[in-house]
């Protein structure tokens, strides 16, 4: 008996309407930018009015030993203040249809332009951020209207001089490569780093020894927070660092000894849940990028270490580590050359600076040495997974 076969042409094909879309990860860095002063990025918004640049005022503390009954006159003290300036540029981005195009489109793919776009800027932001907590503080600022808005020497483009001037002005106090403060061959990045062995890996006692320097550092660092005299600073580490330090043998006693084991304890145990990390003060965030820019971006760390180890960033921060300063928020934009309303297109712009905040402080290091204001970074070996 002879059997209908439908032709392929006749065939029923059925279009799901529903579009799929590549996963964004979210701004890690969100919970710990305000406007608040005790800020770890700070936000500012003073341009929203008009201006290309934007003066960030700091201050470091008094120094000096006042009198007890002597005349005070004349013996007042000089307040040591600095204007860390910021530049501000745009970021635009569109994406457009004809109507050609729409009529054939069984899923309404063009819908999904406007949180395509905002995808697009949230990943912006958070890598942009990522970048200013690596560049080289400097008090140069990027070309107008070059595109650049992170502010300071961007790592990857830095000469082997400009990055042993960083070293000279920040390394005594504000960097630390590998497990020990003596790894640091004073003046010479490449050399410091080239000291960091495959054993040097994030761990709880790097974390502290870390902290310590932050605490100890000189113009001090704000912790971002105290409570009954207790201080915490928050570390941003990228994947590979953030898996080290959590099979470190200390971390791993404390989350199994020390965490609570009541009511919902093992929801929230990172023995069992993924999430950040507490040790000894510092609440460690993992901010999967970082390792995705020594792989991509900063791919002199990928064997900067000894025989060639690979390096990752840890940013140990406290209060005003960096500045996200708006201009103009973002905000929805339409085609107007619309070829009498054959192309329709809707896009997105916004206006801003980020970088990391810093402040000339000619008393240390170089004549003119910079500082950066909140933030110490630190060196760990970070092998890839394989």
């Amino acid at each position: 008996m002879a059997q209908t076969q439908v032709e392929s042409n006749n065939k029923l094909i059925k279009f799901t309407q529903q579009i799929n879309r590549e996963f964004v990860r979210e701004n890690m860095f969100s919970p710990y930018m305000s406007e608040g002063m005790d800020a770890i990025i700070r936000i500012r918004s003073e341009l929203k009015d008009g201006g290309e640049d934007m003066n960030i005022p700091i201050v470091t503390r008094l120094k000096g030993q006042g009198v007890a009954t002597g005349t005070l006159v004349g013996n007042e003290e000089k307040v040591d203040n600095y204007g860390m300036r910021l530049r501000l540029e745009w970021a635009r981005h569109a994406v457009a249809m004809t109507k050609a195009e729409k009529q054939k489109d069984s899923a309404d793919i063009f819908g999904v332009a406007k949180p395509l776009l905002s995808d697009w800027g949230k990943e912006l932001q958070r890598d942009e951020l990522i970048a200013a907590f690596m560049a080289l503080p400097t008090d140069v600022l990027p070309t107008s209207s070059g595109g650049v808005r992170v502010n300071g020497i961007q790592y990857d483009l830095a000469t082997s001089t400009q990055l042993n001037l960083w070293d000279t002005d920040n390394g005594p106090d504000r960097i630390l490569y590998g497990d020990k403060i003596s790894n640091r061959v004073a003046g010479n990045h490449a050399s410091s780093l080239s000291a960091i062995t495959t054993t040097m890996k994030l761990s709880a006692a790097t974390l502290s020894l870390g902290k310590r320097l932050a605490k100890l550092a000189d113009p001090h660092i704000r912790p971002y927070k105290t409570r009954d005299g207790y201080e915490y600073y928050v570390g941003f580490a990228g994947t590979n660092s953030f898996r080290d330090l959590k099979i470190d043998a200390a971390m791993l006693n404390a989350n199994k000894d020390a965490r609570a084991r009541e009511g919902n304890g093992m929801d929230r145990n990172p023995l069992f849940q993924d999430g950040d990390l507490l040790y000894d003060g510092v609440i460690v965030r993992e901010v999967p990028e970082i390792s995705s820019f020594v792989t991509n971006v900063w791919q002199s760390l990928r064997t900067a270490g000894n025989g060639s180890t690979r390096v990752e960033p840890i940013f140990l921060c406290g209060q005003q580590a960096a500045v996200f300063g708006w201009g103009q928020m973002a905000q929805p934009t339409f085609r107007k050359e619309d070829d009498y309303g054959f192309i329709t297109g809707t896009g997105i712009e916004m206006a801003y600076g980020v970088a990391k905040m810093f402040k000339k402080h000619p008393a240390f290091g170089s004549p003119q040495a910079v500082k950066q204001w909140g933030v110490v970074t630190m060196f760990a070996s970070a092998a890839a997974d394989v």
